[in-house]
C-alpha cells in the first residue's frame, strides 16, 4: 500500500466481446443487433447503470423536507415525530456503508448492488402505502438502509473500470450524484409534492429500483471475490451503532439540549462503542477497516479534507433558505428558484474541473476546491437586507463548485492509495464521514445562530456562516498536504 503506487486490475473486454466472467456486454449486443458500429464505450455504459440507481436511491432521502407538516396532519402526528423520515434515512445512507462495502469486497459488488436495490425498491413500494407516521418513517429508513449499498459499489466500479490517472472525470460526476442527488431532493421536493402528492413519488421510485435490478443484472460484470476471508461482524455492528449513536445525538442535542440524559447517554455510548471498534480493529484477523489507513497520508487526509468541506457545504446550504427568507424577506417560490443554483453549478463544474485536475494535480485543486467553498461562506457572512440576487446566487455557486472541484480529486487520491481488495469499504468510508461531516455542519451552525439570535438576526447568521468559514479554511489546509497521483500530462 503506498500512495499512489497501486496500480488495480480494470475489467476488459476480449477480442470476441465477451468479459473476463463470461458475460457479453449490452454494448455488444447492440452493436450486433443494429448491424453496424456504434460508438459506445462498455465502462461509461457501466457507470451511467450504477449512477442512475444511486441518484434514484439518493434523490428521495430529502424530497419530504418541505411537506413534513401536511405528512403529520395526514396521519394525525406530529412534524417532529415524522422528520425522522428524513433524519433516519440520512443517517442510515452514512452508518451501514462500511458494512456494505466489506461485504461487496467479500462476495461481489455486482451481488451486494443488486440486493441493496432491490430491498430499497421493495421498502420505496411499501412506503407508498403506508398506512401510519410509524409505517413511513421505518419504511423509508428501511429503504434507505438497503439502497446505502449502492455507494460503495459504485465507488467499487468505477475504480476497477478506470486506471488510477484517468479516475478523476467519472468520481467528478459520482460525486455529483453521491452529494447533489439528496440536495435536488430538497430542490424538487414542493413543486413536485404539490403536483403529485408525496406517495406517487415512491410509488414510481420502486419500480424504477426494480428495472436498475434488472439491467444491473445483464449488464454489470461481477467483480473479483477475496477469498479465506471472513466478515467483521463484530466491527461492522460497532462502527454501525457507535456511529449512528453519535449521529443521532448530535442531530437531537439542541431540541433535547445538549445537557439532557437522553444526549448526553447517546453520545457516551456511541464513544465507546468507536473505542470498542478500534480495539476490534487491532486484534482481529480480518478487520472491516484497516486502522494503518489512519496513518497513510492519502488516505486520511483527503477524507479529512472532504469531511471538513462537507461541514460547511450541508451546513451553508440548509442555513440559506433561511437567512434568504429571514433577512432578504423572500418567498418561498424565490428561495426555490435560488437555490438550485448550487447544485446547477456543482453538475456544470464537475466535470470540467476533472480535465484540470488531469494537468495540475489533486493537490491544487483539492485546495482550490475548498477555498471556494471557504469565500461562499465568506460573501453569505456579509448579507445584508439590501443584499442583491446576484451576490446570492453567486455565493451559493461558489460553494457548488467548490465541492465539484475537490471531492472527485481527493476521492480520486484515496481510491488509488488502498489495495484493490478495499475499494468497496474505502468509499464506504469516505461516505460515512462525509455524513458525520454534514450533520455536524448543520447542526453547528444552527446552534450558533440560534444562540445569538436575541443579539440580531443578521448577527447571528453572520457568527454561523463565518464558523463555516473557517471551518472550510481548514479543508483548504489540509488538503495542501496530500500528494497527486503521478502522471503523464503528454498522454492523459
Amino acid at each position: 500500500m503506498g500512495d499512489g503506487a497501486h496500480q488495480p486490475r480494470t475489467l476488459n473486454v476480449d477480442s470476441a466481446g465477451v468479459d473476463e466472467v463470461g458475460v457479453v456486454p449490452w454494448p455488444i449486443l447492440l452493436r450486433r443487433w443494429l448491424g453496424r458500429r456504434v460508438p459506445i464505450d462498455r465502462h461509461w455504459a457501466m457507470l451511467s447503470v450504477v449512477l442512475t440507481a444511486l441518484f434514484t436511491v439518493g434523490f428521495t432521502i430529502t424530497i419530504l423536507v418541505v411537506s413534513l407538516e401536511s405528512i403529520a396532519d395526514e396521519f394525525d402526528s406530529t412534524v417532529s415525530t415524522v422528520a425522522w423520515s428524513i433524519t433516519g434515512p440520512m443517517l442510515a445512507f452514512g452508518v451501514v456503508g462500511p458494512a456494505y462495502g466489506k461485504a461487496g469486497d467479500l462476495w461481489g459488488h455486482k451481488r451486494v448492488f443488486t440486493l441493496g436495490l432491490l430491498g430499497a425498491g421493495i421498502f420505496a413500494g411499501l412506503t407508498a402505502i403506508a398506512w401510519n407516521a410509524a409505517s413511513m418513517v421505518a419504511f423509508r429508513i428501511l429503504s434507505a438502509t438497503a439502497g446505502a449499498a449502492t455507494g460503495p459499489a459504485t465507488m467499487a466500479y468505477i475504480n476497477r473500470l478506470f486506471p488510477p490517472e484517468d479516475r478523476v472525470r467519472p468520481l467528478s460526476y459520482w460525486s455529483f450524484v453521491n452529494a447533489g442527488a439528496p440536495v435536488l431532493g430538497v430542490v424538487a421536493g414542493a413543486p413536485l409534492v404539490d403536483a403529485f402528492g408525496w406517495r406517487i413519488i415512491f410509488a414510481v421510485q420502486a419500480p424504477l429500483c426494480i428495472v436498475g435490478v434488472v439491467i444491473a443484472l445483464w449488464l454489470l460484470p461481477d467483480t473479483e471475490k477475496t477469498p479465506d476471508v471472513r466478515f467483521d461482524v463484530r466491527g461492522s455492528i460497532t462502527l454501525g451503532v457507535g456511529a449512528t449513536m453519535i449521529l443521532a445525538g448530535i442531530n437531537q442535542g439542541p431540541k433535547w439540549g445538549w445537557s439532557s440524559p437522553p444526549t448526553i447517554a447517546l453520545l457516551v455510548a456511541g464513544a465507546i462503542l468507536l473505542v470498542s471498534f478500534v480495539r476490534i480493529e487491532r486484534t482481529t484477523s480480518d478487520p472491516l477497516m484497516p486502522l494503518q489507513w489512519a496513518r497513510t497520508r492519502n488516505i486520511a487526509l483527503p477524507v479529512a479534507s472532504q469531511a471538513l468541506s462537507n461541514f460547511a457545504y450541508m451546513g451553508g446550504f440548509l442555513m440559506a433558505p433561511r437567512i434568504m427568507h429571514d433577512v432578504l424577506r423572500w418567498d418561498t417560490s424565490q428561495v426555490s428558484f435560488v437555490v438550485i443554483t448550487r447544485p446547477l453549478t456543482f453538475a456544470l463544474i464537475a466535470p470540467l474541473a476533472s480535465l484540470v485536475t488531469i494537468r495540475i494535480g489533486e493537490r491544487a485543486t483539492g485546495v482550490f476546491g475548498a477555498l471556494c467553498v471557504s469565500t461562499s461562506m465568506l460573501l453569505f457572512s456579509l448579507v445584508s437586507p439590501s443584499t442583491g440576487l446576484v451576490l446570492v446566487m453567486f455565493a451559493l455557486g461558489l460553494s457548488g463548485a467548490g465541492i465539484g472541484i475537490a471531492n472527485p480529486a481527493l476521492t480520486s487520491l484515496v481510491a488509488n492509495a488502498v489495495d484493490e481488495r478495499d475499494l468497496g469499504v474505502a468509499g464506504a468510508m469516505q461516505q460515512l464521514l462525509n455524513q458525520i461531516g454534514a450533520v455536524l455542519g448543520s447542526v453547528v451552525l444552527a446552534t450558533v445562530h440560534e444562540s445569538m439570535v436575541d443579539d440580531g438576526v443578521d448577527g447571528s447568521y453572520r457568527a454561523a456562516f463565518l464558523v463555516a468559514m473557517g471551518v472550510a479554511l481548514c479543508s483548504s489546509l489540509v488538503a495542501s498536504y496530500v500528494k497527486s497521483t503521478p502522471r503523464d500530462v503528454s498522454t492523459s
